[in-house]
């Protein structure tokens, strides 16, 4: 009877315990829904880790295209073929209506020289530019960007610019209400050379426009070659 007390209290015991461990749980069906299984846990677990990951398609992707600054100096004339210009062409720049030409020939000498040397002809015409095709010029030793190229040794690169600018007249009318006539004459800057940019003989101070009128004679640094202005009416007429 003894043996049976034990094993009938030892099974009591064992009873309350699984009745304990069924309590204990995370919750009977009854009450709380059935439960995920442990091995089916465990198999999703395992399926994530072997899945690739889904890229974000909202990702950025890398642009090794042209950057946001250099692009914006190709769109306002800053860079050409590369190189980055000395000079930006302002919000007036005009192509004109006027057809001006530059005509290039070898400075005069002396007249004293002139008679000694009376069988060579130094104011020969050596060429002829149509610089009413654009609304800027540039000259220099940089033939990749000069739309003037010169090749004197005492030149810079990027040595100045003849730019079109369109500029309210003097003579338009100040009634109110009136369109403003503009006016596009030609002027020249020098881009800080080394040896000057010249205006019949005067020199210019660097990066500041200057006007050119018809029969302006232009000179750069030391070079033998003059730049007379002229539009191609007056070249006709000779005047």
């Amino acid at each position: 009877d003894d043996e049976k007390d034990e094993r009938g209290s030892g099974s009591g015991k064992r009873r309350r315990r699984r009745w304990n461990d069924r309590d204990d749980g995370e919750g009977g069906p009854d009450r709380w829904g059935a439960q995920p299984d442990a091995d089916n846990v465990a198999a999703d677990n395992g399926n994530d880790a072997n899945e690739e990951p889904v890229e974000n398609p909202n990702k950025i992707k890398a642009n090794f295209g042209l950057s946001g600054a250099l692009a914006s100096d190709t769109q306002t004339g800053n860079a050409r073929d590369g190189i980055t210009l000395k000079f930006s062409e302002p919000p007036e720049a005009r192509i004109p209506n006027t057809r001006w030409r530059l005509y290039v020939f070898r400075r005069k000498v002396s007249d004293a020289k002139a008679a000694a040397d009376s069988d060579k002809k130094d104011d020969d015409l050596l060429d002829v530019y149509h610089i009413s095709r654009q609304s800027a010029y540039l000259f220099g030793r940089e033939r990749k960007v000069a739309d003037i190229p010169v090749d004197h040794g005492s030149l810079s690169k990027q040595h100045c610019v003849l730019q079109y600018r369109a500029l309210p007249s003097k003579s338009s009318s100040s009634i109110i209400g009136e369109p403003t006539k503009l006016q596009c004459k030609p002027y020249l800057m020098d881009l800080e050379s080394t040896n000057g940019t010249f205006i019949n003989g005067v020199r210019l101070d660097a990066a500041r426009y200057y006007e050119l009128r018809r029969g302006d004679v232009i000179t750069l640094g030391a070079s033998s070659r003059e730049y007379v202005l002229l539009t191609e009416q007056s070249a006709k007429t000779g005047i």
